[in-house]
């Protein structure tokens, strides 16, 4: 596995793997990412300053998942939430995510960001668990704007060493 930047080519790839994964739990419904407007231009929303998408692709080069982040409005350039980690059924169980999350870990601590957070769905365990796996911690609510009012499950995770 590899993972890179997010280009134009994978955009319809990266659509059709969130979209599956949010009907797989029956969360393709108003609310969630799946109705997102830039959903088809993904590359193009994530290549902002302060944003990034990156995909991880297999060892033949096809694109199995991806995950992002952006700044959280109203954070002051603060907080950075982990948006549409995403991947494919065939490559759940492959570590993908865990390398995935690095790598959002580490671009947004390199763009500035304290904080990581992200929004969920009590269907989404499997996710619940590798959040929690690297470090998140469950939080009460939202923080600033919620675009996705159907998340019930909010977690964050300092991206700062504690003195």
């Amino acid at each position: 596995m590899h993972i890179r930047a997010i280009e134009a080519k994978d955009d319809a790839v990266i659509r059709d793997i969130i979209r599956a994964g949010l009907k797989e739990h029956g969360l393709d419904v108003p609310g969630t990412a799946y109705f997102d407007p830039q959903l088809d231009s993904l590359s193009s929303f994530y290549a902002e300053d302060g944003r990034a998408y990156v995909v991880v692709c297999d060892d033949g080069g096809r694109v199995i998942g991806g995950a992002g982040y952006a700044e959280v409005p109203g954070s002051d350039g603060r907080i950075a939430e982990l948006q549409k980690l995403y991947v494919s059924s065939d490559g759940r169980g492959s570590g993908a995510s865990y390398q995935l999350i690095a790598q959002v870990e580490t671009g947004a601590r390199a763009d500035g960001y304290s904080v990581l957070y992200l929004e969920t769905h009590h269907r989404l365990q499997a996710a619940m668990h590798v959040y929690e796996r690297t470090g998140f911690s469950l939080i009460d609510g939202p923080l600033g704007d919620a675009q996705h009012t159907t998340m019930d499950r909010f977690y964050r995770k300092s991206l700062v060493a504690e003195a």
